[in-house]
């Protein structure tokens, strides 16, 4: 069975498991659950807010890290499958999208594609049709008729969907029998949120253009499946420039790519030459890797969930890791505990909090979880601090170009501010994070839902 390379089934829980931390705070029995969840939304949301151009950091850690996970994310595919040699575009690349184009959808496509000419000197641009890379927008249910379990999805030498379910048998879609990248295929629903959409933007073209695994032990990229970052970094700039150097050429084996990067880095990225930090990493063995998609996925019983994220928390102290997997596994363990054990949940979430900041510090991941901390601060009404808590978190998830993270702090702020008896700050709080939840949740609903739940932890109401 082929697998592709495909935003993770994690990337599916990941936003609803927002929505958990704040229910599981709320009070739950009686008339009370009413009463409190009611929230206001104006008659009309304000315009959307939208990013600018992201101004990605130039990875911190050194040329010969970065080399060890250019070898593993370009030679191996997620399954685990080896491929024995590079393949990538030759000359100049196209993109083109197939049907109707959301607005947003339009100028987020045309950021990634400003920035990947920019930061990673690869020579794309955007066609009206026959695009060396065609995007194709279709609802989720029907995309998921067919791959039950995919987000959006990339597949090569296919330009259509009609294409693509035509050649679905066989090993036309198989990437590790490719020579040369010529045409290749990306789907993405067009009934999600228009965050949804560009994340998937990023991740499924960065994988179009170059490679197709994933690694859990990289903090800093989007080329990993915990999903933190949905946006390319400068760490996927510089293995994408690397990617598509002069130096390289479709057809080369791991062994003459890995003689050829420690000049293209020097070039690239001339920064890592003298940085001392990252390591080369170690391998992520599958019984952690299967323990988290377990934990994360669909499919499994909230008891086999919660065992599932324990097993991956001993494994990495098994593995003796002092990075972010260690965390990742520990925040698992906090999401699928909030509805279980308050105190386990909260202990999980300081201990992921702990290693995050000593990995990144500043970093989205620690803006995820000063969000869930802030939820339960402000339902345990510490207000003080889940003023501390979101005002630490909300630069970070504007970095990261996060809308739905930073709407959520900033609902929980408003909230907060409001109980301070700060009611003018509360209000332009709450509009500025209902402007940015149409942009990370999507319509009226949605937006209206996720203020009901943050509104229902306020001990005011």
């Amino acid at each position: 069975m082929l697998r592709f390379p495909t935003r993770s089934p994690l990337r599916a829980v990941a936003a609803p498991a927002l929505a958990l931390v704040l229910a599981a705070c709320a009070p739950t029995t009686g008339a009370d659950v009413a009463e409190r969840s009611a929230a206001v939304l104006p008659s009309a949301l304000p315009p959307m807010n939208t990013f600018g151009q992201a101004r990605a950091q130039a990875p911190t850690r050194s040329n010969a890290s970065i080399a060890a996970d250019f070898l593993d994310l370009s030679f191996q595919m997620e399954s685990g499958r080896v491929i024995e040699r590079l393949s990538r575009f030759e000359g100049p690349i196209s993109v083109a999208i197939n049907g109707s184009v959301p607005p947003a959808m339009s100028a987020d496509l045309d950021q990634l594609l400003a920035r990947l000419r920019a930061e990673a000197g690869i020579p794309i641009t955007r066609v009206a049709d026959n695009a060396s890379i065609t995007i194709e927008t279709m609802p989720r249910a029907r995309m998921q008729r067919v791959v039950p379990q995919a987000a959006c999805f990339v597949v090569p030498r296919v330009s259509s969907w009609a294409e693509f379910r035509r050649n679905r048998s066989g090993g036309t879609l198989d990437w590790t029998t490719l020579d040369t990248r010529e045409r290749v295929a990306v789907f993405i629903p067009s009934d999600v949120s228009p965050q949804e959409m560009r994340d998937c933007l990023h991740e499924e073209i960065a994988q179009a253009l170059g490679p197709l695994n994933d690694l859990y032990r990289l903090p800093d990229s989007v080329f990993n499946d915990d999903n933190f970052n949905a946006v390319l970094t400068g760490f996927d700039m510089v293995i994408l420039s690397a990617y598509y150097d002069d130096a390289l050429r479709s057809g080369m084996t791991r062994g003459e790519v890995a003689a050829r990067l420690p000049a293209i880095l020097s070039r690239v990225n001339p920064g890592g030459g003298s940085a001392a930090g990252g390591g080369t990493g170690s391998p992520t063995p599958r019984p952690w890797i299967s323990a988290i998609e377990t934990a994360l996925g669909p499919g499994s019983s909230d008891n086999a969930r919660i065992q599932a994220a324990e097993r991956a928390v001993r494994l990495a102290r098994q593995q003796n890791w002092n990075d972010s997997r260690t965390a990742f596994a520990y925040f698992a363990l906090g999401r699928l505990t909030l509805s279980r054990d308050v105190e386990a949940s909260i202990q999980a979430f300081q201990q992921a909090s702990v290693i995050f900041d000593r990995v990144s510090p500043g970093g989205i991941q620690s803006a995820h979880v000063d969000m869930q901390l802030a939820a339960f601060a402000l339902s345990a009404g510490q207000i003080d601090e889940a003023l501390t808590l979101t005002a630490r978190a909300m630069p970070a998830a504007t970095r990261a170009q996060n809308a739905s993270l930073l709407s959520t702090l900033m609902m929980i702020r408003a909230e907060a501010l409001e109980a301070a008896g700060r009611a003018s700050e509360a209000r332009s709080v709450r509009l500025d994070s209902l402007a940015w939840g149409r942009y990370g949740f999507g319509g009226q609903a949605a937006v209206g839902a996720r203020l009901t739940e943050v509104a229902a932890l306020s001990p005011r109401r």
